[in-house]
């Protein structure tokens, strides 16, 4: 077996996916452009979906995990008089209901009332959460369907306006990792008596970053890799300090909350500590050696 090749290109890539690629064909598309094997994504996209979708590269692959709970903002359309079997429109029609026009001050007591806050929701069938190993989007396409249990999320705001379409409401949600915007909008209809499916699902915002920021699949751009530290707490460490942190000594934890991102004189990030035994502080990602 060959050696494995140290990765040679680093940063972040906030890109716009386009609807029709998945987030895979996103990170084999970047593999071949910059020439890097190293690559992986936070917050996977369905294929009809678009919007922000944050790629790590290189070195960058490390710091993933310090971005996966951030709390993401979406659009889309709740599409009142049918429902699918996937939750949007790319699926097969399984109910149709009534389509007169959609009640909005109803639909916004239901919300208040039910999907803010913490919610119990259950995932569809077509997500990526894996049971036994296996995403469940995988089973759905072998015509299995298996028991999910609701799971907590939080959605910070769930709005809805009217439309020029009597039976179709724009939503705009800012929420909580883990939740599934389809699902949303199903049981949203649900509890109105109703059903329905989305459409023109769109990421904005996946914690600091935006999708003012992105760029497209044509012409990525990769932005420094401490772009991905920019929402911790850092501070600079002293020469000491930095020899302790390359060779993956502990140190007292600093006062402030961690994660905690350090950085030598120069501004160039050296590694990432997290709290260890309560009163200390561990680099759990270090980049460079002596």
């Amino acid at each position: 077996m060959g050696r494995r090749r140290i990765p040679e290109t680093h940063g972040l890539v906030l890109l716009d996916k386009p609807p029709g690629w998945t987030s895979h064909d996103i990170v084999a598309k970047l593999r071949k452009m910059l020439g890097e094997r190293q690559i992986g994504h936070a917050g996977t996209l369905d294929p009809d979906a678009t919007g922000l979708l944050v790629i790590g590269v290189g070195n960058g692959t490390r710091l993933m995990r310090f971005l996966g709970d951030m709390d993401k903002t979406y659009a889309c359309e709740i599409v009142f008089g049918s429902t699918t079997d996937t939750l949007d429109d790319s699926g097969t029609v399984t109910a149709t209901f009534g389509t007169g026009a959609v009640d909005v001050a109803a639909a916004r007591a239901v919300i208040a009332e039910r999907f803010t806050g913490e919610i119990m929701q259950v995932p569809p069938m077509v997500s990526a959460l894996k049971v036994d190993g296996r995403p469940l989007h995988q089973l759905a396409r072998e015509g299995k369907e298996v028991e999910r249990k609701p799971r907590p999320v939080t959605v910070h705001s769930f709005g809805v306006e009217a439309t020029a379409e009597q039976n179709v409401l724009a939503a705009r949600v800012r929420c909580g990792s883990g939740t599934y915007i389809r699902s949303l909008g199903a049981d949203l209809a649900a509890a109105m008596g109703s059903g329905a499916h989305i459409r023109r699902l769109r990421r904005f915002t996946t914690g600091p970053f935006r999708i003012e920021e992105a760029c497209t699949i044509e012409e990525p751009v990769l932005l420094p890799v401490e772009r991905m530290v920019a929402h911790l707490n850092s501070h600079v460490l002293d020469e000491q300090a930095l020899d302790d942190t390359l060779y993956g000594r502990v140190r007292d934890a600093w006062d402030d909350d961690g994660p905690w991102a350090a950085f030598d004189g120069s501004g160039a990030l050296v590694g990432v500590f997290e709290r260890f035994r309560d009163t200390l502080a561990k680099p759990t990602v270090v980049f460079g050696g002596r």
